[in-house]
């Protein structure tokens, strides 16, 4: 049986400071013929206009992979893809079979990841990781895997940053989703969601959701990158 033809396609899309390198640990346990993975605007180090680069061209950029496959994408965002991905399933869900968010959740109407950030700051790099583990997990990464990081990081755009997600469309909601839960245990993400927290009040608006736990820190393609791809090929096979 070919089972790759009862896949759709998979767009992998990684957070701040990443490009399409961060999956370069998982694409070997996939179908490569259906993922593909993205540098979003703005990541890309040969771009000497990254700096300025803003989440409606990171939303574009989405948008265009998805308008020239043959069939509904499924989506896999991790941590900051949250944003234009939010925006994507609200301009356009009928171009997204289903979407995998990884450590990760649907952005909330109106929400800024740094609405406070001056304009004067044009990007913002890779922290410390003694001050990025305070904000979140470095469980499982080698001294291997956080030189890589290091070395391969590009500073996130300003404008990216400090941009609001506008969301309008409730048929956001009825795009199937599978919460991939690392850092927090999924049974704490539905307690939060149900409590109204605010990083967690849309997962409670979604309509066909599915949890899983893959307990690691916040970078599962480093730290379990076989274990994440057979989490992406169980949730592609569900539809």
């Amino acid at each position: 049986m070919n089972t790759t033809a009862v896949l759709p396609p998979l767009v992998l899309i990684p957070g701040h400071w990443l490009g399409a390198w961060a999956w370069d640990d998982v694409l070997p346990h996939l179908h490569p013929a259906r993922a593909t993975a993205l540098t979003l605007p703005g990541l890309d180090p040969r771009d000497p206009a990254r700096a300025d680069r803003t989440l409606d061209e990171q939303v574009d950029a989405v948008l265009e992979v998805l308008a020239h496959l043959d069939e509904p994408a499924m989506l896999v965002a991790h941590s900051g893809a949250n944003a234009p991905v939010s925006l994507v399933l609200d301009r356009h869900p009928e171009l997204v079979r289903r979407v995998v968010w990884v450590d990760s959740g649907p952005s909330a109407p109106g929400v800024a990841f740094a609405a406070d950030l001056s304009s004067e700051v044009r990007a913002v790099p890779l922290p410390p990781f003694d001050a990025l583990g305070q904000q979140a997990s470095l469980e499982g990464l080698n001294p291997a895997a956080l030189e890589r990081f290091r070395r391969d990081a590009v500073a996130e755009p300003g404008p990216v940053l400090r941009q609001s997600v506008q969301l309008t469309n409730p048929a956001r909601h009825d795009v199937p989703t599978t919460l991939v839960c690392c850092s927090l245990p999924r049974a704490q993400v539905r307690e939060l969601a149900h409590a109204g927290h605010p990083m967690f009040a849309e997962v409670a608006m979604l309509t066909h959701v599915a949890s899983i736990d893959l307990p690691t820190g916040h970078w599962p393609m480093w730290s379990r990158p076989r274990d994440l791809a057979e989490v992406i090929l169980a949730a592609a096979r569900q539809d």
